[in-house]
C-alpha cells in the first residue's frame, strides 16, 4: 500500500501525477481543503509537502499522528514549525539548491528592469514616445552591489554581478569563509556604501523589516532595492514612502508582505517593478524541486535518510 502524502501547495497536474506514482496523494492547496483533509484523513498521513510561505503549524503536526516527514518544496521553510516537528520525531527537509540559479537570474532581471526603467520604456515606446523625450536611465556596470544574505542564492547573484564588473559587498550575521567580497557587519553601513541592494536572506521573525526606513534612505535617491527573498524582510510602507519622497530611486520586488494580493501602495509607482513570487519558478527549476522531494521521501522511507534535511 502506498504511503499517504498530503500536499498543501498548488501544483500542476503533471507534477501531481508524477508524485502520485509513488504515493497516495491528497492534494489540498486551499485553506478549506487543507482543514478538511487534516480533519478527515489526518490519521493516515505519513508525509506532508508544503513550502516556506504555506508552512505547517504545530497544531497541524499534532493532528497528524503518523506523520514522519515534512518537506518544503524549495529552500524556504520559515513557516514550518520545526521545533514542534522535532519534538514529535518528524524529519523536516527542503529543496535547497534546486532553484538557486533561476532565482539569481530573476533577481538580476529585476535589478536591470528597475534601474534601466525597462517596463516604463516599453510603455513609452508603445505610445510612440522616442528617446529624445525620455530622461536617461543609469546602468549597473561597475556599480556597487550589496547582497543581503550571502547564502547559496546570494553567491549565485554575486557571480552574475561579477560579470558586470560590479563591486560586491554582503551582509550576514557573520563573515562567510572562502569568499573575497567585502563584508559588512551592519546593514545600514552597507546601504550607505552600495548603489543597489539585493535581498536574499531567509524570512521569519529574525529578519522581519530588516530593510527598514533607515536602510532604504541610506541607499539614497539613485539607489535600488531588489527583493527575491521574503516579503516580510522589507518594510513595505517605508519603501513606498522612500520612493514617493525621492529618498530611494527604484525597487524590483518578487515578494511582498501582502501576497498573494499585490502591494496596493506601490501599484501606481513607475519606479517599482513587480512580479508574482515567481523568481524560483521555471520548468527546469520546478522539476528539480519535485525530483528533490522524491529523493528526500525515498531516502527517508528506505531508512538512508532525507537528502537535504533541515
Amino acid at each position: 500500500m502506498q504511503p499517504t502524502l498530503l500536499i498543501l501547495i498548488a501544483m500542476t497536474p503533471d507534477n501531481v501525477a508524477q508524485i502520485a506514482q509513488h504515493f497516495h496523494v491528497i492534494h489540498a492547496p486551499t485553506r478549506a481543503e487543507r482543514d478538511a483533509a487534516i480533519a478527515q484523513n489526518g490519521h493516515n498521513v505519513r508525509i506532508v509537502l508544503t513550502n516556506g510561505s504555506t508552512g505547517l503549524t504545530g497544531a497541524e503536526i499534532a493532528a497528524l499522528p503518523k506523520l514522519e516527514l515534512a518537506c518544503a518544496l524549495g529552500a524556504g521553510y520559515e513557516n514550518i514549525d520545526v521545533e514542534a516537528a522535532r519534538a514529535r520525531g518528524v524529519v523536516v527537509a527542503n529543496g535547497a539548491g534546486t532553484n538557486d540559479a533561476c532565482v539569481a537570474d530573476h533577481a538580476f532581471g529585476l535589478l536591470l528592469a528597475a534601474v534601466r526603467g525597462i517596463p516604463k520604456l516599453d510603455r513609452a515606446t508603445r505610445k510612440g514616445v522616442w528617446r529624445d523625450d525620455i530622461p536617461l536611465q543609469p546602468g549597473v556596470y561597475g556599480k556597487r552591489l550589496g547582497i543581503v544574505g550571502l547564502g547559496t542564492i546570494g553567491l549565485q547573484i554575486a557571480r552574475r554581478a561579477a560579470g558586470f564588473d560590479m563591486q560586491i559587498g554582503y551582509h550576514n550575521r557573520k563573515p562567510r569563509n572562502g569568499v573575497s567580497y567585502q563584508y559588512f557587519g551592519a546593514l545600514k553601513e552597507m546601504a550607505e556604501w552600495a548603489d543597489f541592494l539585493i535581498v536574499a536572506t531567509p524570512g521569519g521573525a529574525q529578519t522581519k523589516h530588516l530593510v527598514n526606513q533607515s536602510v532604504l534612505e541610506a541607499l539614497g535617491p539613485t539607489g535600488c532595492v531588489v527583493n527575491i527573498a521574503r516579503g516580510s524582510v522589507v518594510d513595505t510602507a517605508a519603501l513606498e514612502a522612500a520612493i514617493r519622497t525621492g529618498k530611494l530611486g527604484s525597487a524590483g520586488l518578487d515578494v511582498y508582505e501582502s501576497e498573494p494580493k499585490p502591494p496596493v501602495g506601490l501599484l501606481d509607482l513607475e519606479q517599482v517593478v513587480l512580479t508574482p513570487h515567481i523568481a524560483g519558478w521555471s520548468p527546469e527549476s520546478v522539476q528539480a524541486t519535485v525530483d528533490r522531494f522524491l529523493d528526500n521521501a525515498r531516502g527517508h522511507l528506505s531508512g538512508t535518510g532525507a537528502v537535504s534535511p533541515v
